[in-house]
């Protein structure tokens, strides 16, 4: 008959309830569709079940599902998995850029190795890192060729680029034919400059000796054949003005060399050349290099 159960037994008028009829309606009740209502719920065979695909936000009550009421994951396929989490579209993380406490979303993960888009919210790759390292790695320091200095009065190390602050001249057994200073100049685009310089040269030996700064920056001031190993650092404070020190020493053992030595430019360093108090005396051993930042 119609309705909400069908209970597989018509009672007949004046028909006698026996304990038997009584079992069998209660064991053999079945539902109907009348039963349903939405689709939560089907039936198979008479009786209900939770419909496929049957239970959706609509049934679930605001904040019903709590962390307690999900299983803690033990492996990488027990709890909540990767498969039951959310697809997220390519380059993307879930995350939260918002500032403060809020839902996850989306958050880009960007692949430039120059880092031009400077995102305060997106994630950068390895790669992306590592190109941008090595790139920023090899560009703060440029060392040059080294150069013999077996021959001629000067060394140039020229197209020394504008944003240089830092220059190191390193010297290895230079030595000239003569007795005339070796000197460091500093040029710009006009050329090398040969006056201007102040500030003094010192060696250190038995009995010290001092020469004042004129038309270059004083590395040695040698005896005939003898070499001259060392460092200068040249910095540039502000503008076109530098500031140079010498650490070196001789051949002989028994002189070190100290110079503190600053120089303005008319313009943009550019150029640095290695040369002779004068320029007269001819370099005959050892190497001299450049490195900048």
């Amino acid at each position: 008959m119609p309705g909400v159960v069908d209970t597989t037994h018509t009672f007949a008028t004046n028909e006698v309830i026996t304990s038997t009829l009584m079992n069998d309606i209660i064991d053999q009740t079945l539902f109907t569709s009348d039963a349903l209502s939405g689709g939560t719920l089907a039936l198979v065979s008479g009786k209900m079940k939770v419909a496929t695909s049957g239970i959706t936000s609509n049934e679930i009550a605001s904040n019903a599902v709590t962390a307690s009421a999900i299983a803690s994951s033990s492996s990488a396929s027990t709890g909540v998995t990767y498969a039951k989490m959310q697809y997220v579209a390519d380059m993307k993380a879930l995350g939260n850029v918002s500032g403060s406490l809020g839902v996850v979303s989306e958050v880009s993960i960007l692949d430039e190795d120059n880092m031009v888009s400077d995102s305060a919210t997106s994630l950068a790759t390895q790669q992306s890192i590592k190109a941008y390292t090595d790139t920023k790695v090899a560009a703060v320091i440029t060392r040059g060729t080294a150069v013999a200095t077996t021959s001629g009065t000067s060394v140039d190390f020229t197209s020394i680029p504008s944003t240089v602050k830092r220059i190191t001249v390193m010297l290895n057994g230079v030595s000239t034919n003569g007795t005339s200073s070796v000197i460091v100049q500093l040029g710009d685009s006009g050329g090398v400059e040969t006056s201007g310089y102040s500030g003094c040269f010192v060696e250190i030996k038995a009995t010290p000796s001092r020469l004042a700064a004129s038309s270059g920056i004083i590395l040695n001031s040698p005896a005939a054949s003898s070499t001259c190993d060392g460092i200068l650092t040249l910095v540039n404070i502000t503008g076109n003005t530098w500031v140079a020190t010498f650490v070196g020493g001789d051949s002989t053992g028994l002189v070190c060399n100290v110079a503190g030595i600053s120089k303005t430019l008319s313009g943009t360093l550019d150029r640095i050349r290695l040369t002779t108090d004068g320029g007269v005396n001819t370099f005959d051993a050892g190497s001299v290099n450049i490195m900048y930042e």
